[in-house]
């Protein structure tokens, strides 16, 4: 399935960004580079939350892997452009999932582990998704089982760490691959969709993203450059591998450089920095929060060799310049920055185009603008600007902020089955909104960087997992007790923001968190996304037009 415009097709293949070669083409190339190398490992404490062997494949291994599951997915029935749901901790099964929906063209629709009925019924519905793919005991929970009961629109359902039963068949023992049969099954375009991934925002449903493979090629490359990774690199992936910041983070430039991924989860920063000593690890990523204990806490950080690692990338949130020049000066370390979405928004601030560490803490890099060079070939493939959201006029001027917006082939083509959004999110010159305000910021006549001010959108950030606010008012309204609602972001040193929900009660009944916790794990939701402080107003502020003024609500601190 294709849905990028002809004409973008051929501008960036003209201008050599996109190409041919499918992520299953990257993948066979890696195999016969990498052979007999060390290609992936689960992490050591995998027995907590799988119900399958620790793993740690070869180049050769995982690829007898990939072409068993391969095969086991084409005889369920599972072929180019179906739509496959997806649920698993980060694991090596994961990842040869990835690879096979590559082999074979699926869509694939990755959730996170913590999803349950309530998310996953809408979702899977709304994709067109009809099989499903997870395993019988995560943490101890039955994903397979649940989906089985509580899913109607999924028909096939296959899962490791469990005998078949039902419309449940087991991946367990699936034996020596037929070769010749596989070699025989269609072979997807560089231009199909791969994965259909999911972003909170403000609406209550996530939206769908699609991205093909030149989208994941292009922004594994770009990673790779940014993050000055060598041929071979060994990486340790710590986020949920079911986003944008992992897969176009980790799993695609691993493939790239054809170097070792080890798995990480659920995060635990003792299990993290020793798995940075004991596999050698080149190259990880962690939030601003952990970087900041690394530097004060001398004991945690001297407690492991994390001697192996080359350079560092960060995000989410502003770093201190005094954290990131003490990485470099005292641990040698290159840390980078970056700004993304899972819209294919993506501004990387390496040393390759901000040298300066002190500049990088803060600042981003300028990319795509006229009369501002930077030396990474990725600057050269994204175009940038900030503008005025109310008037829409483009800032130019040091020291004036405005909406960034992004114009490039890492950008999406548009939202799932969401027309409406999807015109909604491009502005007039096919700029994406980010939503997101910057400052232009440097010395000159030509400001050189931006700096990150504040999100305009209401999605709250807890720990790098977005939330949508509308999707939790709406469930809290459906208490009985509740007459209004409304959910913000509380500051957190940790997590940078977690749920803080507002109410209004019903003829100013009583109300208490545990009440409102009971009603929305009646729901089955996230567990993440459940509110952990509660205030109750006898009304909410709202405008003339009857909007929620949100700003007026003041959080505890």
């Amino acid at each position: 399935m294709i849905l990028a415009s002809a004409e973008r097709i051929a501008e960036y293949t003209a201008r050599g960004i996109w190409g041919s070669i499918t992520v299953d083409d990257l993948f066979r190339v890696a195999v016969v580079s990498g052979r007999d190398r060390l290609a992936i490992a689960d992490a050591s404490n995998k027995a907590d939350f799988m119900p399958t062997p620790n793993l740690r494949l070869s180049w050769v291994e995982l690829a007898d892997l990939v072409d068993a599951l391969s095969l086991r997915l084409a005889d369920a029935g599972i072929g180019r452009d179906d739509v496959v749901g997806v649920q698993l901790p980060n694991c090596v099964e994961l990842a040869a999932v990835y690879l096979a929906a590559a082999r074979l063209g699926f869509i694939l629709s990755p959730f996170p582990i913590q999803y349950r009925a309530h998310e996953l019924a809408d979702l899977l519905l709304f994709a067109g998704a009809r099989a499903f793919i997870t395993a019988r005991d995560v943490k101890g929970h039955d994903a397979a089982a649940m989906v089985a009961r509580d899913v109607p629109s999924v028909t096939k359902i296959l899962a490791w760490g469990g005998p078949s039963d039902g419309i449940i068949q087991t991946l367990d023992d699936m034996g020596a691959p037929d070769r010749l049969r596989l070699a025989g099954l269609p072979r997807p375009d560089a231009n199909d969709i791969l994965t259909i991934t999911w972003t909170s925002g403000t609406e209550a449903r996530p939206k769908g993203v699609p991205r093909s493979h030149n989208y994941w090629v292009t922004a594994g490359q770009a990673v790779a450059e940014a993050g000055e990774l060598g041929d071979g690199a060994t990486l340790l992936n710590p986020f949920p591998m079911v986003h944008v910041g992992s897969l176009g983070g980790m799993f695609f430039p691993w493939l790239i450089k054809h170097g070792v991924l080890v798995q990480h989860q659920p995060f635990d920063l003792d299990v993290f920095l020793r798995q940075i000593a004991e596999e050698r690890i080149s190259y990880t990523v962690a939030p601003p929060a952990v970087l900041a204990l690394l530097r004060q806490n001398a004991a945690l950080r001297t407690k492991y060799d994390l001697s192996s690692l080359k350079s560092l990338g960060t995000g989410s949130a502003p770093l201190s310049p005094e954290v990131m020049a003490w990485f470099e000066a005292e641990l040698g370390l290159a840390v980078w920055n970056s700004f993304g979405s899972s819209e294919g928004c993506a501004i990387f601030g390496g040393r390759i185009d901000v040298p300066d560490p002190a500049l990088r803490a803060t600042y981003l890099p300028r990319w795509g603008v006229a009369d501002i060079a930077f030396a990474s070939r990725t600057s050269r493939m994204q175009e940038t600007r900030l503008v005025d959201p109310v008037t829409e006029q483009e800032v130019s001027a040091a020291g004036q902020s405005g909406e960034l917006r992004l114009r490039g082939p890492f950008v999406f083509d548009g939202y799932w089955n969401a027309p409406a959004l999807t015109q909604a999110a491009f502005d007039a010159d096919g700029y994406f909104r980010t939503g997101d305000m910057f400052e232009l910021a440097g010395d000159g006549d030509v400001p050189r960087y931006y700096r990150f001010i504040g999100r305009t959108k209401e999605v709250i950030n807890r720990g790098g997992v977005k939330i949508s606010p509308a999707e939790i008012e709406a469930l809290l309204e459906s208490h009985p007790n509740v007459r209004e609602a409304a959910v913000i972001g509380m500051k957190d040193a940790r997590l940078g923001e977690r749920v803080c929900a507002v109410v209004a009660t019903r003829d100013g009944g009583a109300i208490t968190l545990d009440d409102v916790l009971d009603h929305l794990r009646g729901r089955q939701i996230a567990i993440y996304k459940l509110p952990e402080h509660l205030i109750v107003l006898p009304a909410l502020p709202r405008n003339p037009v009857g909007k929620v003024l949100k700003r007026e609500l003041v959080v505890p601190k």
